[in-house]
């Protein structure tokens, strides 16, 4: 019988993924894999893997999402073994949900493996944990990247107001609307912040500022890129230990 394997890559080091994860991909008869899976993943399967591309990317997806959901279907059906590798988690951002749904109406058996999410893994690359004693008691994590075809947008951004950390994923082409919304619902401009770009990578980089001047700082910088808000971003001078670009 065949099954479906929603599987989290973790957030780019190859190192950051799971052992189970790692057991499904050397299994895997085919891997449907996402532009922020780390390749060299895909260098751990078996003689004879089948692998399709369905990545996306800000403006350019190779798929949308429903006829994704049916190319994994498909190949359920033609497949035992069905790894969907996803970058980071796949409950988080990742889509996940509506891919198993679509696979449990149609009878097919999937299991969810988590990946280690970019959340929390790219800022602690970065030097800068997302909570700290004294500093942070909480965090929220954000989608930076709604979908363009929502009447109005679902981010409450007033009770981002007395929020310790805030982490937006997917947000870099609208960090000047999330720090104008910021500063409009009352944080300083002096208030810390950092984008991380290709996070837990030998590319990555981190451009520290606040609400003020990231905007600026942060100019070119590419993508995958992880925003990053809260007086914890202050705190990387002192765990700063991964060597950047």
């Amino acid at each position: 019988m065949s099954k479906v394997y929603l599987t989290g890559a973790g957030p780019g080091d190859i190192e950051l993924l799971t052992m189970k994860a790692h057991r499904v991909i050397t299994e895997a008869d085919v891997i449907i894999y996402d532009r922020l899976a780390n390749p060299e993943i895909l260098e751990m399967a078996k003689d004879g893997c089948k692998f399709v591309y369905v990545g996306k990317e800000d403006g350019r997806h190779t798929l949308p999402q429903d006829e994704i959901n049916e190319v994994i279907y498909q190949n359920a059906l033609k497949h035992n073994v069905v790894v969907r590798l996803k970058g980071g988690d796949p409950f988080v951002f990742g889509r996940g949900g509506e891919e198993g749904a679509y696979l449990k109406e149609r009878n097919v058996s999937f299991e969810i493996i988590p990946g280690v999410t970019s959340a929390i893994s790219v800022p602690a690359y970065a030097g800068i944990p997302v909570t700290h004693r004294g500093v942070a008691v909480s965090f929220r994590v954000v989608t930076g990247h709604e979908s363009p075809n929502k009447e109005s947008s679902q981010i409450p951004w007033k009770n981002f107001k007395t929020d310790d950390t805030i982490i937006f994923l997917m947000g870099l082409h609208n960090l000047k609307k999330i720090t104008s919304k910021l500063m409009e619902i009352g944080k300083p401009t002096h208030y810390p912040c950092a984008v991380i770009s290709r996070g837990t990578t030998k590319d990555q980089s981190v451009v520290v500022g606040t609400l003020a001047d990231i905007v600026k700082k942060a100019k070119g910088v590419p993508t995958p890129a992880l925003i990053i808000v809260g007086k914890v971003v202050e705190l990387r001078e002192q765990l700063q230990w991964f060597k950047e670009n």
